[in-house]
């Protein structure tokens, strides 16, 4: 993510979360005071960044395949199932909010990650 001069690098399995604004009203419409609103185990916002995935061992050597002309180390990794513009409900015990740019994120490991919400594109006619 890029602000300005500086670029936010999300790494190995970790997903950047923009918070939702919290509701401070229940459905009744009781205000609820700030500690309430901390003592809730799940929070969701916008997916901003994802990492590239859990790291995966290096290629064996003995892989003496003439057509593989790949020379050199390439990282592996396994894909996250997170995407940038997703909302993300997460446990809020093991995320670690951050600040950047005067703006507040969530860094989450995927593994706290409760439920994606995706939106759906439609189908064009035709299309399958």
């Amino acid at each position: 993510m890029l602000r300005g001069d500086k670029e936010l690098i999300v790494v190995g399995d970790r997903v950047l979360i923009r918070i939702d604004d919290v509701e401070e009203r229940t459905e009744v419409g009781l205000y609820l005071p700030p500690t309430a609103i901390e003592k809730e185990n799940v929070q969701s916002g916008r997916v901003e960044e994802v990492g590239p995935g859990i790291p995966l061992p290096p290629k064996p050597e003995d892989d003496d395949a003439p057509w593989n002309q790949e020379k050199g180390e390439r990282a592996r990794y396994i894909p996250l199932q997170a995407h940038r513009g997703d909302t993300a409900v997460f446990l809020k015990r093991d995320a670690i909010e951050i600040k950047f740019d005067s703006e507040k994120y969530m860094v989450v490991p995927q593994s706290a990650i409760l439920v994606i919400v995706r939106p759906v594109v439609p189908l064009v006619e035709g299309q399958i």
